[in-house]
């Protein structure tokens, strides 16, 4: 450890994911997938020397990196004070589910048509999720969740789908911050996700979208009431 921000030691480590004619593109997917990790939380300061030492990168990259995932709405730039991990709201949260409905219920409708691989991520995903949950690795369990969501849009089979997906998670994993008993919010879902597992690999579609309908209806209601409630995503849980 250097004695810095936790997340400088973790670019620190990215580093070997890019080289020396690494584009902004490459750095800002480093930033987004540590976001879906849970490791950068709403409001962490992202300072430009400490981000472009740890990931050996020019400045000009780094700031077009953030340019990026700024426009994606995961940062935020604030004059004379810098580029801060968005802090969501509830609004945010309802238009993150809405979207949610409309790219992976389709997904599950197609399954059908969907290759041997991205089935299997879907199981895969969630066993990751239950080792995590069984050593009580609850940003770990977390993780996992965004991994199952991601291979339920994989099931289209269509990049552009599986790009909007990472893009919503990383969005969504900020929104997860506003809950401060990770273990009671993910461990329900665990069986959830099992449950549309199962449904998609016995070829039950109509069953596994009902499923994931109920899933975001009840997601949805507890992220919003956790935003109203006082000291939501502007109390002390979060890093800001």
């Amino acid at each position: 450890m250097t004695g810095t921000d936790p997340w400088v030691d973790l670019l620190t480590g990215d580093r070997a994911l890019l080289d020396r004619t690494s584009t902004a593109e490459r750095v800002a997917d480093v930033l987004r997938q540590r976001i879906i990790e849970g490791a950068l939380p709403p409001g962490t300061r992202l300072s430009e020397e400490n981000a472009g030492r740890a990931l050996s990168v020019s400045r000009n990259t780094l700031r077009e990196a953030f340019r990026l995932l700024v426009h994606e709405r995961l940062l935020v730039h604030e004059f004379h004070r810098g580029v801060f991990v968005r802090v969501p709201g509830a609004g945010d949260v309802a238009d993150l589910y809405r979207v949610r409905r409309m790219l992976e219920t389709r997904a599950v409708r197609l399954a059908g048509t969907a290759g041997e691989e991205r089935i299997a991520a879907l199981d895969a995903a969630v066993s990751e999720g239950e080792r995590a949950y069984a050593e009580e690795r609850w940003v770990d369990v977390g993780t996992a969740n965004m991994r199952f969501h991601q291979a339920v849009g994989g099931l289209a089979s269509s990049p552009r789908v599986d790009e909007l997906m990472r893009q919503l998670l990383a969005e969504l994993r900020l929104a997860f911050h506003v809950m401060s008993r990770p273990r009671d919010f993910h461990e329900p879902y665990l069986g959830f996700n099992r449950e549309i597992t199962t449904l998609v690999l016995d070829g039950r579609l109509a069953e596994a979208e009902r499923a994931l309908e109920d899933y975001f209806d009840k997601a949805e209601a507890q992220l919003v009431s956790a935003f109203a409630e006082p000291g939501g995503p502007e109390g002390a849980h979060m890093a800001r």
